[in-house]
């Protein structure tokens, strides 16, 4: 938020900075019942506001959303109202491998707020994060996931077309990827994590079923370019970025696919 970057600036001291936060956060909460119809919907609105940031760690569904007695069309319609204002907005899976990519809209999404630092304020999770030398492991994996995704968000100044995570859901065998990115005629899985290469069990999913071999993997380490296969057998190239890289996915994945 400017306003924080601009106090942090000029005082050189983090102690003001909490209140300019909340500030921001309560006028957010108060301009968004403006888009309810009526008064139950505008507290089902302030009820999503106070406990969205608490899912950030999970895919949600509508249906008693928060451990509350509201209803799935109740939810989902405050969400709408949320994503058309961009304030909360829903990121939705697909099941692609190949271009275009499709959001499912009949799985469960994830909840991407408009900024990562005010998400990082309403969990009160600032100062913990201030000490962490990698922040993967922040807010039970969360955090890193949500700053990429609004790193990519941002960079659609001329539309409002959002990211999708990919999944695959069979009985004893569901697979999730971060994020994917359509670069031309191929769909490029992100993951986003630490940890050997051998872990990403997803990602390897994805390789197995997609007409490329190319993947990236975002992560508290240094950039570099590794060959590598499948358990089923299916040889990949990964491409190992560091976190401060990710408005530059664009760019990176055009010289991954030229080069290699």
């Amino acid at each position: 938020m400017p306003e924080v970057i601009k106090v942090f600036n000029e005082q050189n001291t983090l102690l003001d900075l909490p209140g300019i936060y909340e500030s921001i956060w309560e006028t957010y909460r108060d301009d968004v019942v403006k888009y309810a119809l009526s008064e139950p919907a505008k507290n089902v609105i302030k009820y999503i506001m106070s406990v969205a940031p608490l899912y950030l760690d999970q895919r949600i569904k509508f249906q008693n959303f928060g451990k509350s007695n509201y209803k799935s069309r109740e939810v989902g319609e405050a969400l709408r109202n949320l994503d058309d204002a961009r304030v909360i907005q829903l990121i939705y899976p697909t099941t692609d491998v190949d271009v275009p990519v499709k959001p499912d809209l009949r799985k469960s999404p994830r909840l991407q707020f408009l900024d990562t630092g005010l998400v990082n304020h309403t969990l009160n999770i600032q100062s913990d994060m201030l000490g962490l030398k990698d922040l993967n492991p922040a807010y039970k994996g969360a955090i890193i996931p949500h700053l990429i995704t609004q790193e990519l968000m941002s960079l659609n100044t001329l539309s409002n077309k959002k990211p999708n995570f990919w999944v695959r859901e069979k009985h004893q065998s569901s697979s999730e990827v971060d994020l994917v990115f359509p670069y031309k005629n191929k769909v490029i899985p992100i993951e986003i994590k630490s940890g050997p290469t051998g872990s990403l069990r997803s990602l390897h999913q994805f390789i197995e079923q997609a007409n490329h071999p190319y993947a990236i993997r975002i992560y508290a380490g240094e950039f570099k370019i590794e060959k590598g296969k499948t358990p089923g057998g299916a040889h990949f190239i990964l491409m190992n970025m560091p976190y401060y890289l990710g408005t530059k996915i664009p760019q990176y994945i055009e010289y991954f696919l030229s080069n290699f």
